[in-house]
């Protein structure tokens, strides 16, 4: 830490206890708690992480607050501390609410806005974006009620509603949009949807792990670890301590039933379909021809007894993109429905 008379680097202080409360550590210069967050430190400094050294934070004087827009891995204090790197601190974008996955969205200007269902369907919409391989969130409302859903490589893998999580708000945003509610689509960096990719309805003990990927919140903040560096802060909060981890890979959600209720049923092959899947008979190569891989991968899915949701949760596959496979291989009677 600087800041002593005789300009020498105090020792610094590991990211492990960065928002715990009721620490602190007397320092020559200025006392420093470690529930300091950046831009929380006073005027003249913040917050800095080393990159050699990312275990370890010090306070740098900083007229002014670090931008959140910058890559945290690039941007440097500047001087003669150019090997660290200041942490942004970001905005939330919803202050207040009460779902938690709303509660830690960074502030970001929508790519898309206004989007409405008598002019854009959502399902193709929600195809576009993973074609793209688009990360960000999305956002609706009308009246009293929100829903919000976070994307990631063009998957759908958490949402938060009022009184939802996961699938059902997944469920409440199309029944919203198909009501009248716009659609807003905000971006966001890809490290910073991975780790809000673990947001649900209840947060977990902390344990800060050297691999840990994840946000950590308490009544003083939130920071986003990536790989048990913090990446940013952000002013939001939780009641109490808590962190929710982010998933090594996220899992698309998949509508419920009462939206989808395709998905959710069995299907079995019939002979011709028995002949689609085995590679010794004419129909396979016609068949393999007209579909490739993922039309064999689906027919071999509901010969295990699988249905197309639990397919796609276990191959990442789009559910939109099984829907006409699946409708097509009904009609040409390769499936029946159980």
């Amino acid at each position: 830490m600087t800041g002593s008379p005789d300009g020498k680097r105090r020792s610094q202080k590991p990211l492990r206890g960065a928002l715990k409360r009721g620490a602190a550590e007397e320092q020559e210069s200025a006392p420093v708690p470690d529930g300091a967050v950046a831009g929380h430190a006073g005027a003249e400094s913040t917050i800095v992480a080393s990159v050699t050294s990312p275990g370890e934070v010090r306070l740098a004087p900083s007229p002014e607050a670090p931008s959140p827009t910058p890559d945290p891995a690039t941007q440097t204090a500047g001087g003669s501390e150019g090997d660290f790197a200041a942490i942004p601190e970001l905005r939330p974008m919803y202050p207040g609410v009460s779902p938690f996955l709303a509660r830690f969205l960074p502030h970001s200007e929508p790519t898309y806005q206004g989007l409405h269902s008598a002019f854009c369907d959502l399902h193709a919409f929600l195809k576009y974006l993973h074609g793209l391989g688009w990360h960000g969130y999305l956002a609706v409302s009308l009246g009293d009620q929100a829903a919000y859903v976070l994307v990631y490589e063009g998957r759908t893998v958490a949402a938060a509603a009022v009184n939802a999580s996961g699938e059902q708000a997944l469920g409440e945003l199309l029944g919203l949009y198909q009501e009248g509610a716009a659609l807003s689509a905000h971006p966001l960096p890809a490290t910073y949807a991975h780790i809000l990719s673990g947001v649900g309805s209840r947060a977990w003990k902390f344990n800060l792990t050297p691999d840990f990927t994840g946000l950590h919140a308490q009544p003083g903040g939130a920071l986003l670890y990536s790989r048990g560096e913090v990446v940013a802060t952000l002013p939001a909060t939780l009641p109490y301590e808590g962190a929710f981890p982010a998933p090594l890979r996220p899992q698309t959600l998949i509508l419920p039933r009462s939206l989808a209720g395709w998905a959710h049923h069995t299907y079995g092959l019939t002979l011709r379909g028995r002949d689609a899947v085995n590679p010794i008979t004419d129909i396979f190569l016609n068949f393999r021809t007209q579909y490739g891989a993922p039309g064999i991968e689906l027919m071999r899915a509901a010969a295990q007894g699988l249905t197309p949701a639990e397919y796609a949760m276990r191959s990442d596959a789009a559910l939109h993109d099984l829907e006409p496979l699946l409708q097509e291989f009904l009609k040409a009677g390769y499936l029946r429905e159980v």
